[in-house]
C-alpha cells in the first residue's frame, strides 16, 4: 500500500500581529493556511461536530427528509446538477437559518433537537465568520487597502450569500484507498473565503503550482483557509483561489471522515473587480472583468463542472 505523503503548510497565529506577511505570502503562494490560537471556543467546535456525527448516523429514509437540495438540504454522493459525483453525503445550508430549514429539521429530529441543532449551528457560524472577517482585515492591512473591512463587510452584510456544509465521507476499504477513490473532486471554492474544520481523518489534498497533489494533516484543533475566486479577482489575481479535492483514503473505521464548512460569500447584488489600489496606472491592468456575485454563480457556477477553471470566463486575459 502506498504510503501517504503530508505537507507542512503554512501556519498562522491570529493572536501574533506581525503574522500579516507571512498571511498574504500563504496566500499568495498557495492560496491556503492553517489558523492556530483562533480563538473559537473548543465547546463550540465540539458541540457541532456532535450534532453532524448524530445527523449522519440516522437512517437513509429520516435524512433525505431534509432534501433533496434545492440547492439546500441533504445530498447523497451527487454534487451539483452537472454531472460530478463523489463518495460523499452532505447538508448544505444557509448561514441564515430561517424556519424553513428549522421545519426540515423537526420534522427529522423532533422540535426540542431541531431547536439545539439551530442554536449550535449559529454559535458556531457566528464565531468562524468573526475569524474569517479577521483574517480579511488582516490581508487589507498588509496590501495597504482602505477601508480594511472592503472584504470582511461584505460577510457581515445581512444580505451575504454565505452557506455552511457538513460533509461526511463513509469509511473506505483498502482497495478504494489504494485507488485513490476521489470523496469530492477537484475545485476551488466561487467565494470570497473559506475555513474548514475536520475531524481528525485524513483526505484533503491541494494542487501546488507545478500540478502536483499533496496531502493535508488533519487537525481538529485548527482550522484550515482558502482563498476563494472571489477574492482573487478583487486582488487583481494576487491571491490565489486554491485547487483542492478530498480522496476517500481515511481509515477511520468507525464513521469516516467529517468536514464543516463556512463559505463566506458577498451579497447577490455586489459587484465583483479587482479593486482600484490593485491597479495602478502605467504598472498593471486589470485582469477581470466586472461582475455581480448573483451573475457569476448563475452563468458561471451553476454551469460548469467542478474541476472548469471558472475564472477563465471572466479574463481579460487572451489565452
Amino acid at each position: 500500500m502506498a504510503i501517504e505523503q503530508f505537507f507542512t503548510c503554512p501556519l498562522i497565529e491570529l493572536s501574533e500581529p506581525d503574522s500579516k506577511p507571512q498571511l498574504v505570502k500563504a496566500c499568495e503562494e498557495f492560496g491556503f493556511f492553517k489558523v492556530i490560537n483562533h480563538r473559537v471556543p473548543i465547546h463550540v467546535m465540539t458541540r457541532l461536530g456532535h450534532e453532524a456525527v448524530r445527523f449522519f448516523s440516522l437512517p437513509l429514509a429520516d435524512k433525505l427528509r431534509t432534501g433533496p437540495p434545492d440547492p439546500f438540504g441533504y445530498g447523497n454522493k451527487k454534487i451539483g446538477s452537472n454531472g460530478d459525483v463523489g463518495s460523499v453525503e452532505y447538508l448544505l445550508l444557509t448561514t441564515n437559518y430561517s424556519n424553513q430549514d428549522y421545519q426540515r429539521f423537526s420534522s427529522t429530529f423532533g422540535e426540542a433537537a431541531a431547536e439545539n441543532f439551530r442554536c449550535v449551528l449559529n454559535e458556531y457560524v457566528s464565531s468562524v465568520r468573526k475569524m474569517a472577517c479577521e483574517i480579511l482585515e488582516m490581508v487589507a492591512d498588509e496590501l495597504k487597502i482602505q477601508p480594511r473591512n472592503v472584504f470582511s463587510k461584505l460577510l457581515m452584510d445581512e444580505e451575504s450569500d454565505s452557506v455552511f456544509r457538513l460533509n461526511h465521507y463513509p469509511p473506505s476499504d483498502d482497495e478504494s484507498r489504494e485507488k485513490n477513490l476521489i470523496g469530492f473532486g477537484e475545485h476551488t471554492d466561487p467565494q470570497i473565503i473559506s475555513v474548514l474544520r475536520s475531524n481528525n481523518t485524513s483526505g484533503l489534498q491541494i494542487s501546488l503550482r507545478d500540478g502536483k497533489w499533496i496531502s493535508i494533516p488533519p487537525d481538529e484543533t485548527s482550522f484550515f483557509v482558502n482563498v476563494g475566486d472571489s477574492l482573487q479577482v478583487m486582488t487583481n489575481g494576487r491571491l490565489k483561489s486554491v485547487r483542492h479535492r478530498v480522496v476517500a483514503n481515511n481509515n477511520n473505521k468507525s464513521f469516516g471522515r467529517l468536514s464543516m464548512i463556512y463559505f463566506g460569500g458577498p451579497p447577490l447584488s455586489e459587484k465583483i473587480a479587482p479593486l482600484p489600489s490593485l491597479v495602478k496606472a502605467g504598472e498593471s491592468e486589470s485582469l477581470y472583468r466586472e461582475f455581480t456575485w448573483f451573475d457569476f454563480k448563475k452563468s458561471v457556477v451553476y454551469n460548469s463542472r467542478l474541476a472548469d477553471d471558472r475564472l477563465r470566463r471572466v479574463s481579460l486575459r487572451q489565452s
